[in-house]
């Protein structure tokens, strides 16, 4: 899909030269990735109080059954 869109030139600037990418298209295609990954990832945070370990669960324990 093609899209006119006014970007900052500076911030694109910016990001290209530290993306290590080379056009603006593979840019911007990969800074919509990683938005989309970040914003699917689960806030941790909304977890807190709704996970029940077991009463013996030893995480040690468990390091040392998959070495």
């Amino acid at each position: 899909m093609e899209a006119k869109i006014a970007i900052d030139d500076n911030l694109l600037q910016d990001a290209l030269s530290v993306s290590g990418l080379q056009t603006k298209e593979e840019l911007i295609n990969e800074a919509l990735r990683e938005y989309i990954k970040v914003k699917k990832r689960k806030d941790l945070t909304e977890l807190a109080g709704r996970i029940e370990f077991y009463q013996d669960f030893n995480h040690k324990k468990m390091r040392e059954l998959n070495k």
